[in-house]
């Protein structure tokens, strides 16, 4: 133990020792620290969990066998705060699959509170303000600091409590049920990979007004700097900012190839070939900034989504929640369109809330 209390485990023979420990409890409460702010590619870099008079940081950068911990996991109720990213991160990095999550996020929502952030809902019940000293911290540097150290332990110190007092709070108001769906889709689509579309990724924020060769040269330095940032495991804004990259591809459609001064060395031989290049394909072969085709609603169909944000909106505030809670405005859109996808795109208790 550290003077903050917290069992730092590195070796294998320190886990499965500690493992014994881990059996005997449950809930367990679980966080996750990765690094994709400082390297292409993200990894899990610090597994929190949260235990009874025990903070336990379990150091994944090493060689860890990590099926004896997963099993026992498996088997629990583990809370986290916004299980979406940390079930992703197991799942990439220990090859995690959970059984029962209670999600403080989801919790938070379904009774009504506005702020649902970690630090809003300790200051909210425990009246303790957390740091955020360590937020954008280099997860993958070793040693931790101190201040790391205790950022990652506030992760999980109060998640046991505070999960006790939301599950009190969705029993009295009769919404446990909801919470438990809600959780179980929540599990479902962490364990899916989300696909990026080739065409639209490098289509980035501010590129809207760029045409023609210009585009033809934005894709072009976004495929550069992707290549780069992997081939130097560096975070992409590292290589070139998008600011730079659009500046870039805009003064190359006018004819003004102008490279940053700071991008030097091979890479800036290999950034002035891929402008070449680009600058040089037909332009049959430029890309098109296509709006995507929406079909016109009927005037039926715009009625029935009028019908349905209406009955929500009332049910909403009523129940005192957020409407999004109740139901998101783009799942109604899409069952004014197609009622049939009423049952794949809300959840059970949101279907009956709705009477749908």
């Amino acid at each position: 133990m550290t003077n903050l209390d917290v069992l730092i485990i590195t070796k294998n023979e320190e886990l499965d020792d500690w493992c014994g420990t881990l059996e005997k409890c449950d809930p367990i409460a679980v966080d996750t620290e990765g690094d994709s702010l400082h390297c292409y590619f993200e990894k899990l870099c610090l597994i929190q969990i949260g235990l009874p008079g025990q903070n336990v940081l379990i150091d994944p950068l090493g060689t860890i066998d990590f099926s004896r911990l997963n099993s026992i996991l498996a088997a629990k109720t583990i809370i986290l705060h916004g299980c979406d990213y940390d079930l992703r991160m197991l799942r990439r990095g220990t090859k995690f699959v959970p059984g029962e999550v209670f999600d403080t996020y989801l919790a938070a929502r379904l009774i009504g509170l506005k702020e649902v952030g970690l630090a809003s809902l300790v200051k909210e019940f425990f009246n303790i303000e957390l740091p955020k000293s360590s937020q954008k911290a280099n997860w993958a540097r070793r040693p931790l600091t101190q201040t790391m150290i205790q950022y990652a332990i506030n992760d999980t110190l109060y998640l046991c409590e505070l999960a006790e007092r939301l599950s009190n709070e969705l029993h009295t108001r009769g919404r446990w049920e909801w919470f438990q769906e809600s959780c179980q889709r929540a599990i479902l689509a962490a364990g899916e990979d989300r696909e990026k579309d080739p065409e639209r990724v490098w289509k980035i924020p501010g590129s809207t007004a760029l045409r023609g060769r210009a585009l033809a040269v934005l894709r072009a330095l976004w495929r550069w700097r992707d290549a780069e940032a992997q081939k130097a495991d560096r975070p992409s804004f590292q290589i070139l900012r998008n600011e730079e990259l659009i500046e870039l591809a805009k003064l190359a459609g006018e004819g003004s190839v102008r490279i940053p001064p700071g991008v030097q060395g091979s890479r800036r031989k290999r950034l002035h070939t891929v402008l070449q290049q680009a600058l040089q394909l037909p332009e049959s072969e430029w890309p098109q900034r296509v709006r995507p085709v929406r079909m016109r609603a009927t005037s039926e169909q715009e009625q029935r989504l009028e019908q349905l944000k209406n009955r929500r909106d009332r049910l909403a505030e009523g129940l005192q929640l957020d409407p999004g809670v109740v139901a998101p405005r783009q799942a109604l859109e899409r069952i004014s369109r197609e009622p049939e996808a009423v049952a794949s795109v809300l959840m059970n208790w949101q279907r009956q809330l709705l009477d749908l």
